[in-house]
């Protein structure tokens, strides 16, 4: 059996790999069109940064290795321009011999990935203008910069373009960050951006939202972006980081099906429409775990996997590649964040329902030293409780979490599941009660009928009654929702009576503890309509683009459990 793969890097030298292991017999070849097979993409912008100071650590295996231990023939810099599906041979063109041949293939598998979006803007050929996706990507990148640039444009907010603009602040650089929409890391939600915005400012980087580049031009050699707003930006050098396309174009061509999204289709065993040619990695069209619907999402943990079991099912292995959940952390200068799942306006848009909770537990034991709160959102079903997605944003311990989360929803877990989770506790690492545990003990209440919600996009529109301010009188004349009165959690008791039995009440505090305690107060003592504010002032400012409690601050954030306000058990 000869098997023939396009493209390397991860999908496709996972495939490689694999089949190798399962047969020793078959003959495995690797056309890519680059010089590099198989390096590590996602460390381009810390090599520019300077984080990673070895560029040969990048470099995971040389095509030479790759004979030696797996007797697999990789072909570098050999684009793959055809494919004749009848006659089961593809047409290669050697770029370095500057020949054309053909190669035949018993099973072909395509994985080539996809390329970054360059739209057709006018000035966007610029030679001071670049995208990232490969070897020879960064080093034209680092080699501007090492030269004496001083100053950057990165266009686009999502996880390539942040890592870039602190890759660039990183070397001493002015730099700037332009994004079409008012957020950045479209994956989140815009309230769950609010920190790292405030952060990323705070390091340097001048953020630009909301905002369109809508041309380049030429300033004696700098790069001059216009925006759609009038203004405009001079820079040594551009980095455009608008997202990406599946690089389909080959398989379009062979007449084999392509999605709507743009990527190709394919079955539970990486087959296209044509059952001898398989596909994996960023050019494939992929179930989304939580809405079901067909998605492309570009991360490298999918793409080998696929690649895997591309090739198992080429070996007679009938394994199957379920859904991609979409799981994805990002380094944001001293800062984490991430998520998995679907995403509360994805939800919206599916018109799917949910409930969701507000967490911001500190990453692990306040008592000891190096902690800070962090901001954990988890989306769930009304009915069951089913987990439907979380985000995650903070300092301390940020990556577990979103780990812990995504193998819940993975798991089909609810809310309730999320309650007894026994997670590994000692000071230096969590919490006798974890954030995770927390945010199921929360969830499952409202659940329960034990606690009702209101939720910081309900003022003023949907919270007509009275908002009752249960902090203590110094919290409250720092900062107040402005039709708030003041009444503290512990006078609360001996105040019952200044309340209005007959009025909606609607109760806030620093990060929703003290004004849970105050909502079961108030039910218990027959006030029947009492809801408490999700995640406190906390989360209402970060909905109002401010950010309290961020790591700057001079006073973090203590919350829950751990309030100083209160000494009461407050997990139900």
């Amino acid at each position: 059996m000869k098997v023939v793969i396009v493209g390397g890097v991860a999908a496709g030298m996972s495939a490689a790999a694999r089949l190798r292991r399962l047969n020793e017999d078959a003959e495995i070849v690797v056309f890519e069109r680059d010089e590099y097979v198989s390096f590590a993409n996602c460390g381009l912008p810390y090599h520019i940064g300077g984080e990673i100071a070895d560029r040969e650590k990048l470099l995971v295996v040389t095509p030479e290795r790759l004979e030696r231990q797996l007797n697999i023939a990789v072909h570098t810099c050999h684009e793959v321009t055809g494919i004749d599906r009848e006659r089961r041979v593809i047409h290669v063109f050697d770029r370095r011999g500057k020949r054309s041949f053909e190669e035949s293939w018993d099973k072909l598998i395509l994985a080539q990935g996809a390329v970054p979006l360059r739209p057709p803007l006018p000035g966007i050929d610029h030679p001071k203008i670049f995208t990232v996706r490969n070897i020879p990507d960064m080093d034209a990148i680092k080699r501007t910069v090492d030269n004496g640039a001083k100053s950057a444009v990165v266009i686009g907010g999502g996880y390539v373009g942040v890592e870039v603009a602190e890759a660039f602040q990183h070397r001493g650089m002015n730099v700037c960050l332009i994004e079409l929409l008012e957020e950045i890391l479209p994956p989140l939600d815009h309230e769950m951006d609010r920190a790292l915005i405030h952060h990323m400012e705070r390091q340097g980087v001048s953020l630009m939202l909301g905002q369109r580049a809508e041309s380049f031009h030429d300033a004696n050699g700098q790069v001059e972006v216009r925006l759609g707003s009038g203004t405009s930006v001079r820079c040594d050098l551009a980095v455009l980081a608008m997202g990406v396309r599946s690089e389909s174009s080959l398989a379009r061509e062979a007449g084999l099906a392509i999605g709507e999204r743009g990527g190709l289709v394919v079955d539970e065993h990486m087959r296209t429409s044509d059952p001898d040619i398989y596909a994996a990695g960023d050019m494939v069209e992929v179930t989304d775990t939580v809405t079901r619907d067909q998605a492309i999402i570009a991360l490298a943990g999918p793409a080998n996997r696929q690649g895997r079991i591309a090739a198992d099912h080429i070996c007679g292995r009938p394994t199957a590649y379920t859904s991609t959940q979409g799981t994805s952390v990002v380094k944001v200068f001293e800062m984490t964040a991430g998520g998995t799942g679907a995403s509360e306006k994805t939800l919206k848009r599916k018109g799917m329902p949910y409930e969701k909770v507000y967490i911001h537990g500190n990453g692990h034991a306040s008592y000891y030293p190096g902690t800070n709160p962090m901001h954990l959102k988890v989306l769930f079903a009304p009915g069951d409780g089913k987990i439907l997605g979380a985000q995650v944003a903070g300092v301390d311990g940020v990556d577990k979490r979103i780990d812990v989360m995504a193998v819940a929803l993975r798991a089909g877990m609810s809310v309730f599941d999320l309650e007894h989770l026994e997670l590994a506790y000692a000071p230096p690492y969590g919490s006798a009660k974890d954030p995770v545990n927390m945010a199921g003990f929360v969830a499952a209440n409202i659940l329960r009928g034990d606690l009702e919600q209101w939720h910081a996009e309900d003022y003023p529109a949907r919270t007509e009654g009275m908002i009752l301010d249960v902090r203590t009188p110094q919290e409250f004349d720092e900062w107040h929702i402005e039709e708030a009165i003041n009444l503290p959690l512990t006078e609360l008791r001996q105040r019952l009576g200044e309340l209005d039995r007959n009025q909606a009440i609607y109760v806030y505090c620093k990060s929703g503890f003290r004004g849970y305690l105050a909502y079961r107060i108030l039910k218990q003592r027959g006030f029947s309509t009492v809801r408490n504010l999700s995640g406190g002032l906390q989360t209402f400012l970060l909905h109002r683009h401010v950010c309290m409690g961020c790591p700057e601050t001079e006073n973090p954030l203590i919350t829950y459990a751990e309030d100083r306000h209160v000494t009461a058990d407050g997990s139900a």
